[in-house]
């Protein structure tokens, strides 16, 4: 094993070795004592995908404003709720609340505004996944990146 390959299975935030095929077992199997499937507008990818999307989005939106949702507003620009999107990814239609600001200055990078396509989102969303990341820690990535 390479020393990239080690880094790439490191836990981010602890340091921890990372067991990805146990991990993705686990999520397998919960989703299947669970009754739902892999794939599909309710499958499992697709909710993870959602999930990690609307972390970012959320990220992205405080850095924009400066501040967390109902902290003190600067500058008087403050969230005002959210409109529904369906982006079409590579396990199909994902539904998703995108953030808005009363000065509609928020151009969100993760999911551009008027976009409807996006790739390469899954790939990303599993691989973050399979590493342990929690939706706060993967909007943190988001952020850094």
């Amino acid at each position: 094993m390479t020393m990239t390959e080690i880094v790439e299975m490191m836990d981010p935030v602890t340091g921890e070795l990372i067991d990805q095929q146990k991990l993705a077992e686990q999520l397998f199997k919960q989703a299947e004592e669970q009754g739902v499937s892999l794939v599909g507008p309710e499958g499992l990818l697709n909710g993870l995908t959602k999930r990690v999307l609307e972390t970012a989005l959320e990220a992205e939106m405080t850095e924009h404003l400066g501040h967390e949702n109902h902290g003190a507003t600067a500058g008087g620009n403050e969230r005002n709720g959210t409109r529904s999107n369906t982006v079409l990814t590579e396990v199909g239609p994902v539904q998703i609340e995108v953030p808005r600001d009363r000065e509609s200055s928020f151009d969100p990078v993760i999911v551009p505004k008027r976009k409807r396509r996006l790739s390469g989102v899954d790939q990303i969303v599993l691989s973050l996944t399979a590493r342990g990341l929690t939706t706060g820690e993967v909007a943190a990535h988001f952020e850094e990146v």
